[in-house]
């Protein structure tokens, strides 16, 4: 035989062999494997799961636990996010009092100064005009206030200091004039047709003068009355706006309704209004961007989101907030809004420190607006509604 077919031969039965060892194998391995489903069972399922996975998950959930199967424990749930207690409104009036009682402003130390004299001669009533203006008494209440002490004091001098504190209470308390009506608009009313809708209190005023925050902490004072509150965040303009009335509304388990970056600011209140009368809240607390009131297009929006706001709900309340130090300008800012939203109620922020408490006579003369809040702090329960006595109290407490 030829040597090369020989070689062919031997390298033939080689494969055969080869082959035979593979293939017994293969055999036993799929004899050891477990039976796979029916043709046609590995249909995907809706969730992107198959039919082969759903088997499996009925499989092991059916086990009992403890039987050697792997046990399928629930995932474990969230911590649930802590929700705080607000201050009640009447400790924060005890302890706001207690705070401006401690200011070194230009009004108490006027009276302070004033009732320190044995002898009030015609000099001392000129030092305590100057104090009062400088102040932000104002020249009006400042005139009245002289005018009427000089009156009831005499020029001669003050035999009995308490009774000079007494008249001073007095008088001092009829420029920040108790009989205006500091009442929120936080209860909610029915349409003509009968229908509950919910209170609408507007926030408005320029930027920086800490109209977010007075937001929040309005919520805060609402949720201490055991009132359902929802937030409205039509400050488009700022993403970080929205954000904040967010973080503000979680403390307190307070939703809030928000748009996109440069959303219609009127649409988003629309949209804040209709959510709060769906859901049955008792308060709706919009608040809008800060208008410089030197733009005029801006505040003809600002009138534009109270128009449509009344599609669905009267705005119940229009709270214009102002920073306390900033005087003069504040006033002017003021004027301007109440033009446009008709402004019902001023809170006045940052009434601590440098801020002079005339301003508080002076902005409800200028308006005919009572202020109905104040704050005097940065904490989140430092704002508190606004009491003449308890204020005129606190400025004279060191006099």
């Amino acid at each position: 035989m030829d040597l090369n077919l020989l070689y062919v031969l031997i390298g033939i039965v080689a494969l055969l062999v080869v082959a035979g060892v593979v293939t017994t194998v293969v055999v036993r391995r799929r004899r050891e494997l477990p039976p796979g489903p029916p043709p046609g069972e590995l249909e995907e399922r809706r969730d992107g799961g198959t039919a082969v996975q759903d088997e499996h998950d009925r499989s092991t959930t059916d086990v009992p636990p403890g039987t050697g199967a792997v046990d399928l424990l629930e995932p474990p749930a969230a911590p649930a996010p802590t929700v705080e207690v607000p201050e009640a409104p009447q400790t924060r009036l005890a302890r706001l009092r207690r705070r401006l009682a401690g200011q070194d402003n230009a009004l108490s130390r006027g009276l302070l100064a004033l009732l320190a004299k044995d002898r009030i001669d015609a000099d001392t009533w000129d030092e305590f005009e100057e104090t009062l203006i400088t102040s932000d008494l104002g020249v009006g209440p400042t005139t009245e206030l002289v005018e009427a002490l000089r009156t009831r004091l005499k020029v001669d001098g003050v035999s009995d200091p308490a009774a000079a504190r007494a008249v001073l209470r007095e008088e001092l308390l009829k420029l920040v004039d108790p009989t205006m009506d500091r009442t929120l608009g936080t209860e909610p009313g029915t349409t003509a047709d009968g229908e509950r809708v919910p209170a609408v209190v507007m926030v408005v005023g320029v930027n920086g003068t800490g109209k977010t925050t007075t937001v929040g902490k309005l919520a805060r004072v609402l949720v201490a009355e055991d009132k359902d509150v929802l937030l409205g965040a039509a400050d488009t303009f700022r993403a970080a706006a929205a954000d904040q009335l967010e973080t503000w509304g979680s403390r307190v388990g307070v939703p809030v309704v928000r748009g996109a970056e440069q959303a219609d600011p009127a649409s988003v209140a629309f949209d804040a209004v209709r959510a709060g009368k769906e859901g049955e809240v008792d308060v709706v607390l919009v608040d809008t961007a800060g208008r410089l009131h030197s733009k005029t297009g801006l505040m003809d929006e600002l009138g534009k989101v109270k128009r449509v706001i009344e599609r669905t709900a009267p705005v119940s309340e229009v709270l214009l907030v102002l920073d306390a130090t900033t005087g003069q300008n504040g006033l002017v800012q003021a004027r301007i809004f109440r033009e446009v939203v008709d402004v019902s109620g001023i809170v006045l922020t940052k009434l601590d420190g440098s801020a002079k408490g005339g301003i508080v006579v002076q902005v409800q003369r200028e308006l005919g607006v009572p202020v109905k809040l104040i704050g005097l702090g940065e904490g989140v329960d430092d704002l508190a509604p606004f009491d003449a006595e308890e204020f005129v109290d606190a400025v004279l407490s060191e006099a």
